[in-house]
């Protein structure tokens, strides 16, 4: 093998191909190499160019051995170049030719001699006469007084050739006839340039060509004609070598490049273990990149999953998934969660498949299977849905002879109310009151899926709102029986059967006209017709026929969670089978805790709470979300081990919906250039309360201006929040709570602003404004004027000064101007001056005249009108 590095060209030349057939099969072996002549093959690359063309080689070498010929030089110079060397070349040749054919006279005499013995040196002797060699490219040009003496050494060389013919033929010698050019210059290079076609393969001239062929042609038909045999047969074979291949070496090429291909032959078995390991790697990455493309598609999740977590995860709006889930028939919010088989159903219509992760977890809870005789009718589970300020609470405060109100921030109902009432008749009922604001989408939607029957409250002095349309939505799809209570007909202007038209119109229709709802008028303000109310939701109940067992461990639903300063996590649980007892141990989605203490909706302590009963639960380990369900288990260290796998899995699951900024993102933002980002850290009171603020907030989002929740939790704001706000840029809003003394103290000293609210409206419009101040202002041009210009008057030095008549508003001496002439605008710039008479003014109003001149315009016309406006700056709106 070859140690050092080979040029192309001469690679090429040895092996007697051209360069681009070097460079084809090289990179058929996998080798890449420039088609440069001055590339450089390694001796791996050169050993390969020699063993799969050894007979070419051969051939080559033959044929420099039978001729040897010099390289060519470029023809379209030797043309020009080659006179002089020439005829140097012509005495040289013809002296040696007469002293050849002397000798030969006086061999022949002499002795009789083997015609093959006399004929050969002759041949080879004359050829020398016909192929010419190298031509000297930088010889100078000849001169005009050379060119008589080359003429006299051509007429002499003809004359010794043929009394060379004629000794030859007394001998009975066979000459090949030569053919002499008219230009033996041109005939000579052409012939040279017959012997180096391998090695002048890149020049094709169609002159040159075509001469090549003839002379061929003129060779061959000599030798054909004369019959010169024996000695003329070297010459013939010479030039057509390469053509004259046998049909067994034909096979024996094609078997041995087939097996080159196929890597079955012995040689360069380090590049068939190269070859083979880059395929081996190859094979290996395009199973790693596929196995990842199956992932991708494959989502690892909780069972309960947010819109906005699910979006994050498959990289799509969450108004796609709030869509998908509106044509499945689900009213979801963006921070709404999902159950198992909705988001299997939303998952698979985009492309992918959901694997949960936490079913060993559920599943290690075991559900226990009531006997039909262990069951007993329990109390109905009311929830009171409806508009804001249609009347729900004060509905309740009458039913449980309580002031609820009062106690709300802004008269306004902000958290879920769950309240058993005992009535005269000795039943219990347990309602749930659910607030009607529009940011409260999911606390109706968690009140409709825990209840048996809905209480719709719709005002008769108005209409069916969107809330109540949402509420309605929200009772059809949990299969929940719903009751009408037309509120507020004592009120002057209550006009019922508008509210009746308004539902028919929606597909349900009450039974006053002739529908399966039952609807009752009602003023909840006078407790007029509520006792008829209470008795239709105690019909829809017994149709039901509402059972549980309350000899068992309870299972219920989380209402609400709060983190009290005096007496911890508070949790709002609804059994909803089973019996509560204090000192049991429960577990409510990623917490568990034990029961320390259990108080009724009106601060009572009790010891146990059965079937559709609300209680107020002390001793969990932290704020469990509305909506969880819970369960009481026999083993403390079970009930910890499942709280610390769930926690675990939601930690997971929140790296994995954690958005980063994405190249496509940076480039949308680049793109509208005025981005802006507000973050925000959220405390709140109660976890309802913070999940329905941070729904309305980030749903004011927009392209220019996105909030971005960096954090939300319920309890007093404390130092680890001011400190999360100061590195994130963010401020801090706190719904219902107060910052300690230290966190007010260390926000003055950072510099980190926190607004408190108790009403959910004030939040929500301050953010909005808050957003809009980000925006940048927006510039707008105001008209203020328009003058005619009635006369014209040039002064030197001055300029042109327009005698105008103000049509309309005030020209100003500070305002821009525009110059309109047939109302396309030809000039816009500034006032030079403003006079009326001989005063400069600071403007001219409507109806009087005044004089102006134009900064740096001097070409106006009599009839051009001047437009005076001026450049406003105009703050901007988020539906801008």
């Amino acid at each position: 093998m070859a140690e050092q590095a080979i040029r192309l060209s001469k690679a090429a030349r040895e092996v007697n191909l051209g360069i681009g057939h070097v460079v084809e099969f090289l990179a058929g072996k996998g080798f890449d190499v420039e088609t440069n002549p001055n590339s450089k093959l390694s001796g791996e690359m050169y050993d390969l160019l020699l063993d799969a063309f050894a007979a070419d080689r051969k051939i080559k070498k033959e044929s420099m051995a039978a001729a040897p010929i010099e390289p060519v030089e470029h023809e379209a110079v030797a043309i020009e170049t080659a006179k002089k060397k020439e005829e140097a070349r012509a005495k040289e040749t013809a002296k040696r030719e007469e002293e050849a054919i002397q000798k030969v006279e006086a061999e022949a005499v002499k002795a009789s001699v083997k015609e093959d013995e006399v004929v050969k040196p002759i041949v080879e002797k004359l050829k020398g006469t016909v192929v010419l060699k190298t031509i000297d490219l930088n010889g100078e040009k000849a001169k005009a007084e050379k060119k008589a003496e080359k003429e006299a050494a051509d007429k002499k060389v003809q004359d010794e050739q043929e009394a060379a013919k004629a000794k030859a033929k007394e001998v009975k010698v066979e000459e090949p006839v030569k053919e002499v050019p008219v230009e033996p210059e041109m005939v000579m290079a052409k012939a040279d340039k017959l012997k180096g076609t391998t090695v002048l393969g890149k020049i094709s001239l169609p002159t040159e060509s075509d001469s090549k062929r003839k002379r061929k042609r003129v060779v061959k038909s000599k030798v054909d004609v004369e019959k010169a045999g024996k000695q003329a047969k070297p010459a013939k074979s010479k030039g057509n070598t390469r053509t004259e291949i046998s049909e067994v070496e034909i096979q024996k090429e094609i078997k041995e490049t087939l097996a080159r291909l196929s890597g079955q032959g012995n040689k360069n078995k380090s590049a068939k273990l190269r070859r083979a390991k880059r395929d081996m790697v190859a094979q290996r990455t395009e199973e790693e990149i596929e196995r990842m493309r199956e992932e991708e598609k494959v989502l690892k999740l909780t069972e309960f999953v947010s819109v906005s977590e699910l979006a994050v995860m498959m990289g799509v709006s969450a108004t796609e998934i709030i869509s998908a889930c509106m044509t499945l028939g689900i009213f979801a919010s963006i921070n709404q969660r999902l159950d198992a088989e909705t988001i299997t159903l939303i998952a698979e219509e985009f492309g992918y498949t959901v694997e949960f992760v936490s079913a060993d977890i559920q599943e290690s809870i075991t559900e226990e299977e009531d006997a039909p005789e262990s069951l007993i009718p329990r109390s109905p589970i009311v929830t009171v849905m409806g508009h804001v300020d249609h009347g729900k609470t004060s509905l309740l405060d009458y039913v449980r002879k309580a002031n609820v109100i009062a106690g709300e921030a802004g008269g306004i109902t902000q958290h879920i109310g769950a309240y058993q009432v005992q009535l005269d008749n000795g039943r219990k009922i347990t309602f749930l009151d659910t607030p009607g604001h529009e940011a409260f989408t999911a606390m109706r939607a968690r009140g409709a899926q825990v209840t048996d029957v809905a209480i719709i409250v719709i005002a008769a002095d108005d209409s069916v709102m969107p809330q109540t349309r949402e509420a309605i939505n929200h009772a059809q799809a949990a299969n929940v029986p719903m009751v009408f209570a037309f509120n507020k007909i004592d009120k002057a202007g209550a006009n019922p059967d508008k509210i009746r038209e308004a539902l028919s119109q929606m597909d349900i229709l009450v039974e006053d006209w002739g529908g399966k709802y039952q609807a009752q008028e009602i003023s909840a303000k006078t407790g007029l017709n509520v006792d008829e109310l209470m008795e239709k939701v105690l019909l829809e109940a017994e149709i039901l026929d509402l059972k549980a067992n309350p000899n068992r461990n309870a299972v219920g639903t989380v209402i609400e969670s709060m983190l009290d300063k005096g007496r911890g996590y508070v949790c709002t649980l609804l059994v909803e089978t089973g019996t509560l007892k204090v000192g049991e141990t429960l577990v409510a989605g990623q917490y568990y805790g034990r029961v320390k203490a259990m108080f009724n909706e009106r601060g009572k302590q009790v010891d146990e709470a059965g079937p559709s009963a609300p209680v107020t639960v002390l001793g969990m380990s932290g704020a469990p979300n509305a909506g969880d369900k819970f369960n009481v288990m026999d083993d403390e260290r079970e009930a910890k081990s499942i709280a610390n796998r769930r926690m675990q899995l939601q930690r997971e699951q929140g790296v994995r919906t954690q958005r980063h900024v994405t190249l496509d993102e940076i480039g949308r933002r680049i793109a509208l250039g005025e981005f802006k980002e507000l973050n925000i850290v959220l405390k709140g009171d109660v976890d309802g309360s913070i999940e329905a603020l941070t729904d309305s907030l980030q749903k004011l989002s927009t392209e220019k201006v996105q909030v971005r929740i960096i954090h939300r939790a319920i309890g007093q704001i404390s130092e680890s929040d001011v400190l999360l706000a100061s590195a994130s840029d963010a401020i801090i809003i706190g719904f219902q709570v107060r910052p300690s003394a230290v966190a007010r103290k260390l926000a003055e000293k950072e510099e980190v602003q926190i607004k408190l609210y108790s009403v959910i409206y004030d939040a929500i419009d301050e953010v909005r404004d808050a957003m809009e101040g980000m925006l940048a202002m927006r510039i707008e041009e105001r008209v203020v004027g328009t003058a005619e210009i009635r006369d014209i008057f040039k002064i030197s030095k001055v300029g042109t000064i327009a005698g105008c008549f103000v049509l309309d508003g005030k020209i100003g001496r500070n305002n821009s101007v525009r110059v309109i002439r047939d109302g396309i605008v030809v000039y816009t710039g500034k006032l030079g001056s403003l006079k009326r008479f001989k005063d400069d003014v600071k403007e001219v109003a409507r109806g009087y005249e005044c004089g102006l001149n134009i900064d740096k315009f001097n070409d106006i016309k009599e009839g051009d009108h001047v437009e005076a406006f001026e450049e406003v700056e105009v703050k901007q709106t988020l539906d801008d």
